[in-house]
């Protein structure tokens, strides 16, 4: 068969031609064409580079899409099928709300792809395909390398999968991924080794929840000389006090960490997010001895907690100032369908929208409690205005300790400044209403 796997974008065509060549690439549909059988031909569209040709010759369309995409993974859908081609849409979405998704595919797979993938093809091809695939945890060894992922100047790599950390508000928590598995080091280097990239992103969830395992990796890196840089998620709690693994990680090619430090207030990380290893009190010396290893810190933010204030914008920015952080994000909460923090505002009543597109970390879709939701958005654009400011993302270009990290900075803080204010209002909203039906379908168990 002819097979057409699509990376849907809401915001398709909107990005030219050369910056999204510096995004992070997904790999989900990269390591699905890597198990399927050869017999069928395969082609990936990833909407950030290039849109979908409806009039491609194909037998089947396998679409995969995050929440704030999912009206458009739906459009590609109904066209497809309109014109008499079968589709299958799965990904963190379509597995939170299948019984949604199933207005708009013949078929969805629930959970990670690549166990059930080629029984449903062989399904297909019978013409016995089933409505719902749910799918088994991968075996870590069973975990496929990706396919080259195309067009992208970055590349990107998954030497584990899973998190036993259960954030509530983490789409892994919804997608139930909490088993974390490793790939056999050899495996990964030699992944990485025959990547043509320079430059790449580790996929895991975060390199620091097994640190033998991840010394191991940085030693195998190390020793075959790759000479290629990279980027990887990390927990604080590790990050501030392992300086052994900090000097492997920067030895293997290790260019940054991007942590969730979350939150400037302690109650809030611990009583809320349940990080209690996110000490505030360490950040200074988590920024210094990662810097002194040549390496920066690109740190996340998320507001919108319910111990969070009006106060907490500007205790935020004076944290930073004190702190000396080159890089960071701010995000408002956002509870993704199926996750704990999803189900516990559905319960309080405070989801004040079921509007998909705007689930993109950038709108407040409930209802605070000691802000408006208008106020909460408002807020977060100011901090991200003020710390995005050109004459201060220069003052921390100036004060990187490397020349190197001067680069990454500089480049990281526009790349960020960039995307701050930019706000997707087109779409179609019929969908809003087909989302609300379905969050109150019991959906239970289809296969």
């Amino acid at each position: 068969m002819k097979i057409l796997l699509v990376q849907a974008d809401r915001d398709a065509g909107k990005y030219g031609k050369i910056l999204p060549k510096f995004f992070i690439p997904s790999l989900a549909l990269p390591q699905l064409a890597a198990c399927t059988p050869k017999k069928h031909e395969i082609k990936i569209v990833n909407e950030w580079y290039e849109k979908v040709d409806f009039d491609e010759d194909c037998d089947l369309v396998a679409i995969s899409a995050f929440t704030k995409d999912v009206y458009r993974a739906y459009e590609i859908a109904d066209e497809f099928r309109q014109r008499g081609i079968k589709v299958v849409l799965g990904g963190y979405h379509p597995t939170a709300l299948p019984v949604e998704a199933k207005q708009h595919a013949d078929s969805v797979v629930i959970g990670e792809a690549e166990i059930s993938w080629p029984k449903l093809l062989d399904d297909l091809e019978k013409g016995k395909l089933k409505p719902f695939y749910r799918s088994r945890k991968v075996r870590p060894e069973k975990i496929p390398s990706a396919r080259k992922i195309c067009n992208g100047f970055i590349g990107a790599i998954q030497a584990s999968r899973g998190c036993p950390y259960r954030c509530e508000f983490c789409q892994l928590t919804g997608f139930g991924d909490n088993v974390h598995r490793k790939r056999p080091v050899k495996e990964v280097v030699d992944e990485i080794e025959a990547m043509p990239n320079k430059i790449f992103w580790f996929h895991d969830a975060s390199l620091t929840i097994d640190p033998r395992y991840s010394k191991k990796l940085f030693k195998e890196m190390i020793k075959r000389k790759l000479r290629k840089r990279w980027v990887a998620f990390g927990n604080m709690a590790i990050l501030s006090r392992d300086k052994e693994f900090l000097r492997l990680a920067s030895r293997a090619g290790c260019i940054a960490w991007m942590v969730g430090v979350e939150s400037v207030s302690q109650r809030v990380i611990e009583k809320e997010i349940g990080k209690g290893g996110n000490k505030i009190d360490r950040v200074p010396n988590m920024l210094e001895i990662i810097e002194d290893e040549g390496m920066e810190v690109w740190a996340s933010f998320i507001f919108g907690f319910d111990n969070d204030t009006p106060a907490t914008f500007d205790a935020t920015f004076q944290k930073l100032e004190e702190w000396g952080l080159k890089v960071a994000e701010f995000n408002i909460l956002t509870p993704f369908p199926k996750t704990p923090i999803f189900e516990k505002l559905r319960r309080q009543n405070r989801i004040i929208s079921f509007d998909w597109r705007k689930y993109d970390l950038n709108h407040a879709v409930f209802l605070p409690k000691h802000m408006t939701p208008e106020e909460l958005e408002r807020e977060v654009r100011k901090l991200s205005r003020k710390f995005f400011s050109i004459d201060r993302i220069i003052k921390r270009m100036l004060s990187a300790k490397s020349f190197r990290s001067k680069i990454f900075s500089f480049l990281a803080n526009f790349a960020i400044r960039k995307f701050t204010d930019f706000d997707f209002e087109g779409g179609r909203m019929r969908y809003e209403n087909i989302a609300r039906n379905a969050l109150y379908k019991v959906e239970g168990e289809f296969v």
